[in-house]
């Protein structure tokens, strides 16, 4: 019989589905560091929410620990570097809070249309301004969604209902599905132009990270108003004091904050039309039942039936034959999406040599690489449980093709995107000692080992302008690591892959991009 720790508060629901599923579970809260390792060596896994923290030294002296789980969506608090390095699994529970997190950004709507909050406050202290207060409705406005995943499905659906028309920026929603969910597309620009209501709901990562700030503030009209409960760090928040205090929106509702608790002193807290909770969009009474019952039965189906569902670091369990593939598939994927842009209706992976022998190992390095397709896009962790159905609700293809024998190398795995009728291809193999290489790149053979950071250029093969981007390289104080040239004739046209040590500022991109008249260049990003 499995031994479970619960190390901090869950519903008597989800300690309850443990017990009746024949688990042997022991509650024990506000353990600290060392009480917690004195104890994790007998149990078999351990439930945590956000006050415990699971360290190495923990799970050190844990040797019959097979699972941690957090009953929420962040594992900052588990080391999952160690977990994975141990093989002990990290689940979490991606889900149980999404209607909450959605009900929470249409509120914070409502509440900053109608001046609820100020009229509160006013009414509490004995006044009655109704002048004051006047608001807006939200029927036949336009309500521009950055990121339709999940929850900004939802927020989707309650604004239909609300009579919104609602416009999305999402790069891997495409056309297809958009129509069916009765939404139109645009880019960033495009809504924050037209939109008279800002909802976000996207991760924050490096493609995130400061997402809305001062130049997109001057893109939105001065009646607009925008929400964020998702991440804090997408807004840029010192440019949006500046934009409230300077009247170029009308006002903004937020939850979510670069620093939390927010700090005292942040002039957040002393702006007129804006919104401020502490961070409740997962605080509900439903969704703190939820996740506790989610995770609970996430634990019944590892130790009863050897079930995983919602690992965090599912890499420990990949069949040592395929992975080594594991990097070169994602990091494939990545590469091409970001080659692809938006609007992505099918993806094809090619598992050629030994790798195409075997359908199931064949099916892994696809679902890989489509991990590495959608992985830096989307608001849920994008894993290999969860990647087919997320490219499922966008209304994304996966096709698969292999064969034994492949073109000059043992191995070669090949990503194909098609979005709306542009094809984009990047194939790759291993060497042996060596590692992952990248050998094609839209028909042209090339040689580069993938990096953190890479820049790709097509141009008119003529003499000079390789070595142009060497010298705005130079110039802009940027390392070049490797470099290679592929071309189908002299003269026609050539590509250029190159391997840099840092990331390529906006401005030296647009003089790269000066350098090749004729054709185009990319800033690709695999670290």
């Amino acid at each position: 019989m499995a031994r479970i720790l619960v190390a901090d508060k869950i519903s008597d629901a989800g300690v309850g589905i443990l017990t009746e599923a024949g688990l042997e579970v022991d509650v024990k809260t506000g353990l600290s560091e060392d009480e917690l390792a004195a104890v994790a060596g007998e149990y078999d896994g351990i439930v945590v929410r956000s006050a415990t923290t699971i360290t190495r030294r923990v799970m050190d002296g844990a040797p019959r620990l097979r699972l941690v789980g957090r009953a929420g969506v962040g594992v900052d608090n588990i080391d999952v570097g160690a977990a994975t390095e141990k093989g002990v699994i990290v689940m979490n529970t991606p889900l149980g809070n999404t209607t909450s997190a959605a009900e929470h950004a249409v509120a914070m709507m409502l509440s900053l249309a109608r001046n609820i909050p100020a009229a509160d406050a006013t009414m509490k202290s004995g006044g009655w301004d109704k002048k004051k207060f006047t608001g807006v409705e939200l029927a036949e406005k336009c309500l521009g969604i950055v990121g339709l995943g999940k929850i900004g499905s939802i927020v989707a659906r309650a604004a239909q209902a609300l009579s919104m028309r609602v416009v999305v920026f999402d790069p891997f929603l495409n056309p297809k599905r958009a129509e069916e969910l009765g939404v139109s597309l645009s880019d960033l620009d495009g809504l924050l132009a037209e939109a008279d209501f800002v909802t976000i709901h996207v991760p924050l990562n490096d493609s995130t990270r400061g997402l809305i700030g001062a130049d997109q503030f001057r893109r939105m009209k001065p009646t607009a108003r925008l929400v964020n409960c998702a991440r804090g760090g997408v807004v840029d928040e010192e440019a949006l004091a500046e934009a409230l205090s300077e009247r170029r929106i009308a006002g903004a509702a937020f939850d979510v904050f670069a620093a939390e608790p927010l700090p005292p002193d942040s002039p957040l807290r002393k702006l007129p039309g804006i919104v401020l909770t502490p961070h409740l969009g997962a605080s509900t009474a439903e969704a703190q039942e939820k996740v506790a019952e989610d995770l609970a039965r996430q634990f019944v189906d590892y130790f009863a039936r050897g079930e995983i569902r919602n690992p965090v670091n599912l890499a420990v369990i990949l069949k040592p034959n395929v992975a080594p593939f594991a990097g070169l598939a994602e990091s494939l994927g990545r590469f091409v999406s970001q080659l692809a842009g938006g609007g992505i209706t099918r993806v094809e992976v090619g598992c050629y040599g030994e790798i195409g022998r075997s359908a199931e190992d064949a099916h892994v390095v696809s679902v890989l690489a489509l991990q590495g397709v959608l992985g830096d896009r989307v608001d849920e962790r994008v894993n290999l449980v969860n990647v087919s159905l997320i490219a499922e609700s966008r209304g994304i293809e996966l096709n698969e093709r292999r064969a034994d024998r492949a073109r000059t190398y043992r191995n070669v795995v090949s990503v194909r995107t098609i979005a709306e009728g542009r094809e984009r291809t990047v194939a790759g193999t291993l060497y042996e000692g060596t590692g992952a290489r990248i050998v094609e790149i839209d028909g042209f053979d090339i040689d580069v080992r993938p990096a953190p950071w890479m820049l790709l250029a097509t141009y008119p093969d003529r003499p000079g302008v390789v070595g142009r981007f060497g010298t705005i390289l130079g110039e802009a104080r940027i390392n070049i690591g490797g470099m290679a040239v592929g071309r189908h004739e002299k003269a026609g046209q050539a590509l250029l892959a190159i391997t840099v040590d840092e990331p390529v500022p906006d401005n030296v991109l647009g003089n790269l991009r000066r350098a090749v008249d004729g054709g185009d260049v990319w800033r690709i990003r695999l670290g």
